[in-house]
């Protein structure tokens, strides 16, 4: 699904222009890479949670030559699922 498939499910049930539902999903999608890259947590309830981890520096291989290469600590985000979220997918 993409963020034009959102809108226009958005657009079908709710009967708002098409341009006034893609700015606001827009924002909305702003807003939350906005706090992510602040260092908020997202807590979305019945949803789940976006928040970011600092994954390890490590050491890795090329695959091709077998060297081992040193992979530096980095930032992710990471969701972890609510519970009727999970029970929905279930």
């Amino acid at each position: 699904m993409t963020k034009k498939d959102i809108v226009d499910r958005i657009v079908q049930k709710t009967g708002l222009k098409y341009l006034d539902v893609k700015k606001v999903v827009q924002m909305t999608f702003d807003t939350m890479a906005e706090a992510l890259t602040t260092g908020e947590k997202i807590e979305l309830r019945n949803f789940g949670v976006f928040k970011i981890k600092l994954r390890k520096a490590k050491k890795g291989r090329n695959p091709r030559t077998g060297e081992e290469v040193p992979v530096p600590e980095r930032k992710v985000v990471v969701f972890k699922p609510g519970l009727e979220l999970k029970e929905k997918v279930k």
